[in-house]
């Protein structure tokens, strides 16, 4: 059994922790309402190429969101 002291911490940072997970989830939705708000645009608004096509590639652009980004802990072994 837990002791009273240990109840209210463990009810403090099931607090902390639920106030942590409302902020992100209202972040993303914010970045999401954002996005959809601006059709993607603002998105390649920092690429410096002339031609969208090439923006992506190009080394101004922050990212390529053409790309596949695999995490090598996703890759597995030979058999």
């Amino acid at each position: 059994l837990l002791s009273p002291l240990q109840k209210w911490a463990l009810l403090a940072l099931s607090a902390c922790s639920s106030l942590c997970c409302l902020s992100c989830l209202l972040g993303l939705l914010v970045a999401i309402g954002l996005t959809l708000g601006n059709q993607g645009r603002v998105l390649l608004a920092p690429c410096a190429a002339a031609n969208i096509a090439l923006a992506p590639v190009s080394r101004e652009c922050p990212f390529d969101p053409t790309r596949v980004y695999v995490s090598p802990l996703w890759v597995t072994g030979g058999d």
